[in-house]
């Protein structure tokens, strides 16, 4: 099947399949898999306009509202964390699209920005991991909650209704300077206006390399903030879609003041994908309380620094 706009042609169940395969396991850790899709049409299918950026987040908005739906259902949505973050990168993601278009549209320096960023997020949660191993036997919280299943019988009546109560999210504060919730009976600060100024520039990452900025807090917010996995995946995903859907109508707006260039989103593909990440967001965001955080986060570094080592390689040589 022959895609005008990006000017490829490819089998259309490749799409579908491959964003399922890539958003069942990142949507675990709270990012939709744009990040790995961008360097799948950009290296194997051949897709090298600005528009790869765009359709990317394109993505993201078919994709991530049933992810969404599932951390919301369980109560582990937390609210205020996503407005911050919102906040933060939506401008960010704006002035990413008009630097992608003026000053990167060469798809070997985009490698080359993009592969610096992968490697740095991944050198980070890498260290994180290294370090959180060595801190010895005390249980984290994500530890504690992945576990609860296995420690105790299961509960019936007020039991189960209290177990389920504190798998959920609880949010005691919220200002402009800082939000405070409870998570299995661990209370945690998140300082606002840090978050919110180091989303701006997260923003502007993201909207450079197509993927809404949300996807990128992520890792940060991981192993900067020390927040638990399996409380900012629904906050991280539902930043990526709010800011992915500014993207796609800022980049369409921008695409006929540069006629020489294709910056508006290849829509047919980027459905195409977003129906398998879709499903493949609801399943990961389903079963991700049963998966251990750090085999999550394991996920997130192989992803990210084989991605970076991938692009880097290729502008080198």
């Amino acid at each position: 099947m022959y895609f005008p706009v990006a000017n490829i042609e490819v089998n259309p169940l490749v799409p579908p399949l491959v964003a399922f395969a890539i958003s069942f396991f990142t949507s675990m850790g709270g990012v939709s898999g744009a990040f790995l899709l961008l360097p799948f049409q950009v290296s194997v299918l051949g897709f090298t306009s600005p528009a790869v950026s765009s359709t990317n987040q394109l993505f993201n908005i078919v994709a991530i509202p049933s992810g969404v739906y599932r951390y919301i259902k369980e109560g582990r949505m937390l609210w205020p964390l996503t407005w911050v973050v919102i906040i933060g990168t939506l401008p960010g993601v704006l002035v990413g699209a008009i630097v992608r278009i003026k000053y990167l549209p060469d798809p070997k320096n985009f490698k080359l920005f993009a592969g610096l960023v992968l490697l740095y997020m991944g050198a980070r949660l890498l260290k994180d991991l290294a370090l959180s191993k060595n801190k010895g036997d005390t249980p984290t919280t994500e530890e504690l909650f992945h576990q609860r299943d296995k420690k105790q019988p299961r509960a019936s009546g007020s039991e189960a209704t209290s177990s389920e109560y504190s798998s959920r999210v609880i949010v005691h504060q919220w200002t402009p300077t800082r939000i405070v919730y409870e998570f299995y009976g661990e209370t945690l600060t998140v300082n606002c206006v840090g978050l919110m100024a180091l989303s701006l520039v997260v923003g502007m990452v993201g909207g450079v390399y197509g993927i809404g900025g949300g996807a990128i807090i992520a890792p940060f917010l991981v192993s900067f903030f020390r927040l638990p996995i399996y409380t900012v995946a629904g906050a991280s995903l539902m930043g990526t879609f709010v800011t992915s859907v500014a993207g796609v109508i800022f980049y369409q707006i921008l695409a006929p003041h540069f006629p020489g260039m294709v910056i508006a989103p290849d829509w047919l593909l980027g459905f195409l994908f977003g129906i398998g990440g879709f499903a493949g967001m609801y399943c990961g965001a389903r079963l991700q309380q049963f998966v251990p955080g750090g085999f999550i986060k394991w996920i997130l570094v192989v992803c990210l620094l084989f991605t970076a080592g991938t692009y880097i390689w290729s502008f080198l040589f």
